[in-house]
């Protein structure tokens, strides 16, 4: 007992020194650079948490870059964050995901880098805005949802969810500083149902159309103080005349737009918005001397005298390529219909502007160009507009119960079974004629759904990290992304209490199972059993103790060695990959399949790391469950000889810190064909009734 509580303290107190281990420093510019994908070039620092400005090819700011790991370092089954790189345009629409370091167990020597790399490839192309998820459509979001799904890593689902959520908040944290209003949600779009009869004089009373007027006095204002403000002989000649008489109006809702437009206009302008639905079309007439456009300007392209701006961030604009006709009631000029994309963050229900710009040449052989800006504030009315309700992914560990609710409620169903069988109906279950096949039906059943199916074997690696989370080095949050393997480690920790160690080394183990059957064949295929005495039994036990010990070890002294050390398990080759590895872990598990043909369950008694783990839990056990008589060891031997993990002493007394829970000794005191004790009395019973005498048992 001492031994053990030591190793437990040992155990401890590596994961404590662990938990304090700083996170990796933010990458350099030169490693930076190197991840940029052209024609993109690395910018300059935004701040000290690793966000970066994106230039395009002209040295314009494209972007933002930057590292999930400082921004949103939620750790992994490993205890440690995974690090990406992310890069987002002004429009928060990801460009490249890139993974930078990781230690998940599953990425590091199982499914090698490729299933991640893969996984974040998804991103490009979608939008911070976008409701992302990970998993597969279900029930209604198959169709009309505007959730969007990422194909997951089967065999890696929590990692998965841990980077996706990593990306999601760091990108968020960045979009919520440098582009306020990007994740506003689904756009608005205007509502057809809405037929409300109105004329110019109503839309400029309500303030949707709206007007700014600029004198050339004030244009001469707007240039004081610059080389350019005796440049424009004209604004001199006429300081009052107006260089700029601009209206603008939103026209997207169609009862706007008839009372603005003539007929054709109108029917033509549908057209283009049904060939376009997310386009929002703005009316934008000039009757000074502006003009809208330079003659230079090449129609169905950005205007290059206009431009917009929402929330410190500009609308892209270009021309709806439209001829024009307004009708007789509204102010004839120079008539043009531009149109910018809601889907990028444009909300016309909220404040905008529109600006024009004002440009002037000094000189005569090479001008220099100045500029002045006259912004109008436009804002449409709501209620011709259709908000979409915010289809809000769900917590990561909801989705994860969703995305496996089938899973789940068949291993729950499982569950309740064995739960059931080993306990209430414990001496049914160990009835002779049941135990044996009802025992290996479960455990195929465990191999093949909870291990390969569900990836539901439990590993090592689990109980290291939870207890790194339990000393604030991490979040017992990241067990919820399995919330399969959740549900066993649960159904365990209530074993622990009832039975020990044995209802999850017995029945809940896939790579038990496996070896359990390697067993059967082996004594089908009459091969030599090998059981080692009882004083070599007790040595070579020690050594799971020895190997949990050793990954306290690497812990504390190469901690980046961790994943590999704990490789000493063969469950990731065996039972997650499905042998699908490299040829020496391949061997490694073959091993110990082929050993347990002739020494039973050789792995999971003499170097099963989680299994000490168990046998730890197990002290938790409240109660001696397994029924015993006081012939048990003396004389009778029988349930020792037989117990195939060498857990009954031999004063008959249990060792439930090595019980499987197989019920093969359940199974021995209950039948009287077997157990010595009841053999012998039923021995003594037959002469007396052969005598016609009545015992009275005791």
């Amino acid at each position: 007992m001492r031994r053990r509580l030591a190793l437990l303290s040992i155990l401890v107190f590596g994961m404590l020194v662990c938990a304090r281990m700083a996170a990796a420093a933010p990458l350099d510019r030169e490693a930076l650079a190197d991840m940029i994908v052209p024609p993109y070039v690395l910018g300059e620092p935004v701040n000290e948490n690793g966000v970066w400005t994106l230039l395009n090819s002209g040295g314009a700011e494209a972007g933002y870059v930057f590292e999930t790991g400082t921004l949103a370092p939620l750790p992994g089954f490993s205890g440690a964050p995974i690090n990406m790189l992310v890069t987002i345009d002004r429009d928060g629409r990801f460009l490249d995901v890139r993974l930078i370091a990781h230690n998940e167990p599953i990425f590091v020597s199982g499914l090698g880098q490729a299933p991640l790399r893969a996984f974040l490839e998804q991103y490009r192309g979608h939008s911070i805005r976008e409701a992302l998820v990970v998993g597969t459509p279900y029930g209604a979001a198959s169709g009309g949802s505007d959730l969007v799904y990422l194909d997951g890593v089967t065999k890696a689902t929590a990692s998965v969810r841990i980077a996706h959520e990593s990306i999601l908040a760091a990108t968020l944290a960045v979009a919520r500083e440098k582009m306020q209003g990007v994740a506003s949600g689904p756009p608005v779009h205007p509502d057809p149902s809405i037929d409300e009869k109105l004329d110019w004089a109503a839309l400029v009373e309500r303030g949707l159309a709206r007007n700014l007027k600029i004198t050339n006095a004030e244009l001469d204002s707007g240039f004081k103080g610059t080389i350019w403000v005796h440049d424009d002989p004209e604004a001199a000649d006429d300081p009052q005349g107006l260089f700029l008489d601009l209206w603008a109006l939103d026209i997207g809702p169609p009862s706007v737009a008839r009372a603005v437009l003539s007929e054709e206009s109108f029917t033509d302008l549908q057209r283009l918005l049904r060939a376009s639905p997310d386009d929002e079309p703005i009316l934008v007439i000039d009757r000074g001397r502006h003009g809208l456009v330079s003659a230079d300007f090449v129609r169905n392209t950005a205007p290059d005298r206009l431009s917009a701006m929402q929330d410190g961030l500009p609308v892209a604009l270009r021309d709806a390529d439209m001829t024009v006709d307004v009708r007789r009631d509204v102010p004839q000029g120079t008539t043009m219909i531009l149109r910018t994309d809601r889907r990028l963050g444009f909300d016309p229900t909220r404040e905008w502007a529109l600006s024009a710009q004002a440009v002037r040449a000094h000189g005569m052989l090479k001008p220099e160009m100045g500029s002045a800006h006259f912004p109008l504030v436009l804002k449409a009315d709501a209620a011709f507009y259709i908000r979409p309700e915010l289809s809000i992914a769900l917590p990561p560990w909801q989705a994860a119960i969703v995305d496996r609710r089938w899973d789940l409620a068949g291993l729950g169903m499982l569950l309740a079974g064995l739960l059931g069988g080993v306990g209430p109906g414990m001496q049914r279950l160990a009835a002779p004629t049941v135990l044996r096949p009802a025992r290996l039906a479960f455990l195929a059943v465990m191999l093949v759904f909870v291990g390969w199916w569900g990836q539901g074997q439990l590993s090592i690696v689990t109980p290291l990290a939870a207890l790194r989370a339990a000393n604030g080095g991490g979040s017992l949050a990241v067990l919820l992304y399995d919330p399969f393997s959740l549900l066993i480690w649960g159904a365990a920790i209530v074993g622990f209490v009832l039975w020990g160690r044995g209802l999850f080394c017995g029945w809940l183990c896939p790579f038990g199972a496996m070896q359990e059957f390697a067993h059967h064949a082996g004594r089908l295929l009459r091969l030599p059993q090998w059981n080692p005495s009882p004083v070599w039994d007790r040595r070579l036990k020690t050594g799971a103790w020895l190997s949990l010990a050793g990954l306290v070890a690497v812990t504390l002294l190469a901690p980046d060695k961790i994943e590999t050390a704990a490789e000493i398990e063969p469950f990731k080759t065996a039972v997650t990959t499905l042998f699908q590895r490299e040829w020496y872990y391949v061997a490694y598990a073959v091993f110990w399949l082929v050993l347990a043909a002739t020494t039973f369950k050789g792995f999971c008694r003499y170097v099963c790391p989680l299994g000490a783990v168990m046998a730890l839990g197990g002290m938790l056990r409240t109660r001696s469950w397994i029924p015993r008589r006081a012939e048990c060891g003396s004389p009778c031997q029988l349930c020792r000889v037989r117990c195939p993990y060498g857990a009954i002493r031999k004063n008959g007394n249990i060792a439930y810190s090595e019980c499987f829970q197989c019920l093969d000794c359940v199974s021995i005191h209950d039948d009287a064909t077997q157990c010595v004790p009841l053999v012998l009395a039923n021995r003594k019973r037959a002469p007396a009734r052969a005598q016609g005498k009545v015992e009275i048992p005791a």
